[in-house]
């Protein structure tokens, strides 16, 4: 199936739940998959940069103008979720198990900025 990042990022709309419940990357794996991108065998959100690239996604330049079916993959902070974190962007908004306030997803990823890569497929 092609890539759909409309489909993808629908999805994690309306599947998005009130707050966060630590199911970031099961919730955009799900949201890859309604979008045409199967990806398996990644458990933590930290980890699903190579399997992005694999199936054909592409780390963008700092700067770039987002697009939806955007992913973004954080590194863990100090002190934080040691899986670090996972999110799609709708073409307005960030999703992961929640609607985010940014791309940050919380006060620890926004006060640290850990190193983090955003991804489009090609």
């Amino acid at each position: 199936m092609k890539w759909n990042p409309v489909k993808a990022s629908d999805y994690a709309r309306q599947h998005a739940l009130s707050s966060s419940h630590n199911l970031c990357a099961t919730y955009v794996r799900h949201a890859l998959h309604a979008g045409g991108v199967d990806i398996t065998g990644v458990r933590l959100a930290k980890d699903y940069g190579p399997a992005l690239e694999s199936a054909g996604f592409i780390a963008t330049g700092s700067g770039q103008t987002l697009l939806a079916g955007d992913i973004i993959v954080i590194q863990p902070y100090p002190g934080g979720n040691r899986a670090g974190h996972i999110a799609i962007y709708d073409g307005s908004n960030w999703y992961s198990d929640f609607r985010q306030h940014d791309m940050w997803a919380g006060p620890g990823y926004r006060a640290n900025r850990p190193p983090h890569k955003i991804y489009r497929k090609r």
